[in-house]
């Protein structure tokens, strides 16, 4: 049809499409776009000589109404001709509407010119025309519902009520700027039987139809139903045609104002309009591409739709397209195809299709990894795949292709619920090493080590070692190592690297017997944890240790000296005196003190080798006799300290050692003092006073002496009293052991004689003399003469009690 003409009108119903052409000719056509045969394409008689200019059918689908501009009105039944009409005006008619009541058995029409006029069947059954209203201008359009006729004028549009056969008032429409109204078609919808919809220019209007209150009614003699506006919006196009959706939403068919760049007309556009009190939001906007829209204008473009199926038809003067609200598979098709794929994985999940959001996903992913945003590729994987092996490695390998499994490495499965091939961790290692040697560093310590081959691994590093990653190569390497028990060769990267985590590892896998050969670096890494384990016995033998250091001595010292705080009675400990005197003299003397388990002699040599005096003292005067007044000698020569020499000769208290150091100061008067202070308790003034010689000048010799005989007295006081003390002690005692041995003492009668085993006491026999001894054991006097005499036998204890 469209090929030999072109479209000027349609109406859509429930059960078929019905389209007016440019050349008169009505046509009807199911659903799918077929032919459908009716009275209105039997006969020629029914079809228009010029353009159709408006087509209307009623609820049942039984009559079609036509007008055009040759100045005919149809009424046409499509199965039946008993009412049949056709009326010719003489000029042109622009609108005709059906009674859209179903139940009217006779049908009745308004035709719209320069008057508003009802026809209906009188009582001879001819059709009448009654005059509904007077116009301004024409009448540029209809809309039928229930009692309520809508239809518009140049100026506005009124609502029309048939029951009281008045108009309900003026909506007046406000003129575009340099346009006309009448060169813009008005669209009226009727939602429900109050509710009115108007779409005219750039404005769409919302009205509701309602009885008038008590208040309103009162006012003078007024219709009983008032148009109220409820909602009044401009669009940003020119309103085509208009269909309720929901009960705030509608369906808009525009035209876009703007010209294209070659001036033509823009694509129409299907809008879903939600409306709120004198506001409007944009839902959703579809451009649509139709046969020859850039030559089309606002006019040529008409909306009809299905409400009971939400199914609505833009129909062009050369083509008909069908929209229809989307079902999950095609919302689905169009976001993939726009590559919106998180709402459709969203839309998947809420609502199911045939999709399956497995593969969206993948496409998802190849769509991120277009625009190389990685790391959301990534964490796309770690969404959706779960833990399943196969899908991360087919979707891994695309990763590969880009050189980024860097980014994917922090999402891949590790668990031993989702392990994949140990290649795939290898590659992702190698790329690491490749690129980024911190983050390989990174994943050997978080992976764990039986995910992928660590001799491969291994092998990899030193095939790619470069030195200005030296050190987390060699860390790398340590931690390889050690997940591979290859201990020795762990701990030796650790101490090229200089990296504490060595003891660390030590204590975790007890590698005490790997370390005899590491010592000396563990210690030059960090003394203090090397000797926590060295100085443990249990971990590691002293004499392994001493071995190993016998060549850094003073690491050998450290050794020692800490060793000797733990075990003081180490067998080592000798070789602390050379090591003291090489490192740290001022524990020697000390040491030797404290410590006896070391040759005099050796030590001896040691300290005369160093010139050790205070040391050499001690050492001498330890060894006591001759040695002792050498001591003094070097005390007095070599250290000059005369404190020092009679602190000496008191420790030792030898009196050969006094006469020495008396002797030394009949030279020296000004030690003669410091010599009487200090001999007090030890040695006799006398024989330091009897050295002095006559008229020698001794500083300070009159307090010294005054000093030493006031010390001299009250010593004397002191032995005077301790005397008295003791012989009253002695008398005292002795007093309560000859009371004590007086005291009679208490025989039992049933205590045995220990010779003839007898009770000791017997009644009428001479055996009632008896004899106890201080142990306890009591004999009778005739059983004893001649054996014993002052001891017991049974104890070999004297006889010190008395006989009875």
């Amino acid at each position: 049809m469209l090929n030999a003409d072109v479209i000027t009108c349609s109406a859509v119903h429930l059960k078929f499409l019905i389209f007016g052409t440019f050349r008169g000719r009505v046509c009807i056509f199911d659903h799918q776009g077929n032919s459908v045969y009716s009275n209105l394409s039997a006969s020629e008689r029914y079809t228009h000589q010029v353009a159709v200019n408006n087509i209307d059918v009623d609820h049942k689908g039984e009559y079609v109404a036509t007008c055009s501009d040759d100045g005919k009105v149809n009424i046409t039944g499509l199965f039946s001709s008993d009412n049949n009409h056709s009326l010719s005006f003489g000029k042109c008619i622009k609108v005709v509407s059906l009674e859209p009541d179903s139940k009217a058995h006779i049908k009745r029409f308004v035709v719209g010119d320069d008057k508003l006029i009802l026809y209906e069947r009188n009582l001879l059954k001819k059709l009448k025309p009654v005059e509904l209203c007077s116009v301004e201008g024409s009448v540029l359009s209809i809309c039928w519902h229930g009692n309520f006729i809508a239809w518009a004028s140049h100026i506005g549009v009124r609502v029309y009520d048939l029951n009281e056969r008045c108009s309900l008032g003026l909506i007046k429409w406000e003129v575009p700027p340099q346009e006309r109204l009448e060169n813009f078609r008005c669209h009226l919808r009727w939602s429900n039987k109050h509710t009115l919809l108007i779409g005219w220019v750039d404005t769409i209007r919302v009205c509701v139809i309602r009885k008038r209150n008590s208040i309103e009614a009162s006012t003078g003699n007024l219709p009983v139903y008032i148009v109220d506006p409820i909602s009044t919006f401009q669009t940003t196009f020119y309103v085509c045609g208009l269909a309720p959706l929901s009960a705030k939403q509608l369906v808009v068919l525009g035209f876009r104002k703007e010209k294209s760049s070659c001036f033509k007309a823009q694509r129409p556009v299907l809008c879903v309009i939600e409306y709120k009190m004198n506001s409007s939001e944009e839902i959703c906007t579809d451009s649509l591409t139709l046969r020859g829209f850039e030559e089309y204008t606002v006019n040529d473009y008409s909306l009809g739709g299905i409400i009971e199926e939400n199914r609505f038809y833009i129909v062009a003067p050369k083509d008909i397209v069908v929209a229809s609200l989307i079902e999950t598979d095609d919302r689905i098709e169009w976001l993939i195809k726009h590559s919106k794929f998180e709402e459709a994985m969203e839309l998947i999940s809420a609502n199911g299709g045939n999709v399956p959001v497995l593969s969206v996903a993948k496409l998802y992913v190849n769509h991120l990894l277009a625009l190389k945003k990685y790391d959301d590729a990534a964490k796309l994987c770690l969404r959706m795949l779960g833990n399943d092996k196969v899908l991360w490695e087919e979707e891994v390998f695309k990763f590969v292709k880009c050189q980024q499994l860097r980014s994917v490495s922090a999402y891949l499965p590790t668990s031993d619920e989702c392990k994949l091939d140990p290649h795939v961790y290898e590659m992702v290692l190698y790329e690491f090493l490749k690129f980024d040697v911190c983050g390989f560093l990174n994943l050997i310590k978080e992976w764990p080590s039986h995910l992928y081959d660590g001799l491969a691994v291994i092998n990899a590093i030193h095939d790619n070692f470069r030195k200005h990653h030296a050190n987390q190569l060699l860390e790398s390497l340590a931690l390889l190592y050690s997940y591979q028990g290859d201990f020795e060769s762990a701990l030796r990267m650790y101490l090229k690297l200089q990296n504490k985590d060595v003891f660390q590892l030590i204590r975790r896998y007890e590698l005490y017997d790997v370390i005899s050969k590491l010592i000396i670096p563990l210690i030059q890494l960090d003394r203090d944890c090397a000797f926590e384990i060295l100085l443990d016995k249990k971990k590691i033998k002293t004499e392994i240790v001493v071995h190993q250091l016998e060549h850094k001595q003073e690491y050998l010292y450290w050794y020692l000296d800490s060793l000797l705080k733990k075990d003081p009675s180490n067998v080592f400990q000798k070789k602390l005196i050379s090591l003291y005197a090489i490192f740290d003299r001022n524990k020697l003397l000390p040491f030797l003190k404290r410590s006896k388990d070391y040759d005099i002699q050796e030590a001896l040599v040691i300290c005369k080798q160093e010139n050790f005096y205070p040391e050499i003292v001690y050492l001498l005067g330890c060894m006591g006799g001759v040695e002792a007044a050498e001591a003094l000698n070097i005390i007095l020569h070599r250290i000059r300290d005369i404190e020092m020499a009679i602190e000496f000769c008191k420790e030792h208290d030898d009196n050969d050692l006094w006469n020495a150091l008396i002797n030394e100061f009949s030279n020296h008067p000004e030690i003669v003092t410091k010599v009487l202070d200090g001999i007090v308790d030890y040695f006799s003034p006398a024989v330091v006073v009897g050295k002095i010689k006559m008229g020698q000048n001794i500083p300070n010799l009159r307090q010294s002496l005054i000093k030493m005989l006031w010390h001299y007295n009250l010593q004397g006081e002191i032995l005077s009293s301790a005397q008295q003390i003791q012989l009253n002690d002695y008398f005292e005692i002795h007093s309560e052991i000859v009371t004590t041995q007086r005291r009679g003492q208490q025989v039992s009668n049933e205590q045995m004689c220990s010779l003839c085993h007898r009770p000791v006491l017997m009644v009428g026999t001479h055996f009632n003399c008896i004899t106890s001894f201080e142990c306890g054991h009591v004999y009778h006097k005739p059983c004893i003469q001649g054996k014993l005499q002052k001891n017991c036998k049974e104890c070999n204890l004297w006889n010190l009690t008395v006989e009875k």
